[in-house]
């Protein structure tokens, strides 16, 4: 039976999902426009059309803003690789990796190093997000190596996490160059196998 009370109130206002994402993506916009040293909260509130109060509601400061943003655009789900045949899992998973970071756009990229050499927060936390990235793409193709009995390398999944990206950047961003499939293949073949495998 009812005591005639009104139940309380909800405290606060529901977190607005839109404005979580306006913010993010203006982060985005504003970090590629200015790089990180000039990125300031003011700006990303402006061009998310929020006020300032409610960027710092929910991000603390300006590192912690474009770690998350970076993870709002995080890359897609490792491809499933094949069991028992190394060389296919990792032709697999660069053309993954060579496929997202052609995705990014160039200015992003590099406001992001040049944001992490200044800024030893946005340092972590980007080593944090890669971490995490890399322990997602390597996880699955070593663990089916061990499994089908291929001698690694010690070390073997950090030392491809190590090599395998920065090859591809240097290829797409460096030297401008297209990361297909014949290239892809040398990658594979001539630098990672010979490393990865014990001898």
């Amino acid at each position: 039976m009812s005591d005639g009370r009104r139940p309380a109130p909800a405290r606060g206002r529901p977190r607005d999902a839109g404005r979580d994402i306006a913010i993010l993506e203006a982060t985005l916009l504003v970090l590629t426009e200015v790089g990180y040293d000039q990125l300031t909260i003011d700006a990303v509130a402006a061009r998310a059309g929020v006020g300032k109060p409610t960027v710092y509601r929910r991000y603390p400061g300006k590192a912690a803003l474009v770690a998350a943003a970076v993870e709002h655009r995080a890359p897609g789900t490792p491809p499933a690789t094949p069991p028992g045949n190394l060389r296919a899992a990792l032709l697999a998973t660069v053309q993954w990796l060579a496929d997202q970071i052609a995705e990014q756009e160039i200015g992003l990229l590099g406001a992001l190093f040049t944001g992490m050499r200044s800024d030893p927060r946005l340092a972590a936390e980007m080593r944090r997000i890669l971490r995490r990235d890399e322990a997602a793409m390597t996880e699955q193709p070593f663990r089916n190596a061990i499994e089908s009995g291929e001698r690694l390398a010690p070390d073997a999944a950090a030392l491809f996490a190590e090599i395998a990206p920065a090859v591809i950047v240097h290829r797409l961003i460096v030297a401008g160059q297209p990361c297909d499939r014949p290239f892809l293949e040398h990658l594979v073949d001539d630098v990672l196998l010979p490393l990865l495998q014990r001898r």
